[in-house]
C-alpha cells in the first residue's frame, strides 16, 4: 500500500493539495490523486514532507523561483509520462504549442493525444502545462482555469494573445 503526505495549501488565493510519497511529488493541484490503496498521511507529519514544495512554490508564485529540482512519483500511463517529460523541457518564461510538444516526443502526429496527456498532468506548476497555449498564440484549456493560467504566465512574463 503506497503512503501518500496530503497537505491542503493556499497559493495565489487557490485552494490546492499537495501530495507526495518517500520518493517524490505525485500531485498538485485542486483534486486527490486517482491511486488505489493509498494510504493517507495528513496532519503535521504530511506538512513537514510538504514543505520544501510548499516554500518552493510560495517563491515561484513570488516571481523568486524559476525552476524546480524535485523528484517524482507520477502514476499515468507510458505516454502520458512522455508527455509529463517533454513539459518539464519547456524553460521559465517561454511557450510551446501543442503540436510542438508532440514534435519533442517524436510524434508530429498525436497532437490530440499530446493535449488529453496535457489535461491529465497531476502537477501543476512545476511540470508546467501553463506553458503550453494554441498555435495561434492563444491561450487554451487549462484543468485549474485560464485565470490561473494567466496568472501563472504573468509571473514568467509570458505575452500571450488572449
Amino acid at each position: 500500500m503506497k503512503q501518500i503526505y496530503k497537505s491542503d495549501f493556499v497559493l495565489l488565493d487557490e485552494k490546492l493539495i499537495i501530495c507526495s510519497t518517500d520518493s517524490g511529488l505525485c500531485s498538485f493541484g485542486h483534486e486527490l490523486p486517482n491511486i488505489n490503496e493509498v494510504k493517507w498521511v495528513t496532519g503535521e507529519a504530511a506538512d513537514q514532507q510538504n514543505q520544501k514544495y510548499m516554500d518552493e512554490m510560495q517563491a515561484y508564485a513570488a516571481g523568486e523561483l524559476p525552476d524546480f529540482n524535485w523528484t517524482y512519483d507520477l502514476t499515468g500511463t507510458s505516454f502520458q509520462l512522455e508527455v509529463w517529460e517533454a513539459l518539464r523541457t519547456i524553460p521559465y518564461g517561454t511557450t510551446r504549442t501543442y503540436s510542438d510538444v508532440a514534435d519533442m516526443i517524436g510524434r508530429a502526429a498525436a497532437v490530440r493525444a499530446v493535449g488529453g496527456a496535457i489535461g491529465r498532468n497531476p502537477v501543476l506548476i512545476s511540470i508546467p502545462c501553463h506553458r503550453v497555449i494554441g498555435k495561434n498564440g492563444k491561450l487554451t484549456g487549462f484543468s485549474s482555469g485560464l485565470h490561473l493560467k494567466r496568472r501563472l504566465l504573468a509571473i514568467e512574463a509570458v505575452p500571450y494573445n488572449d
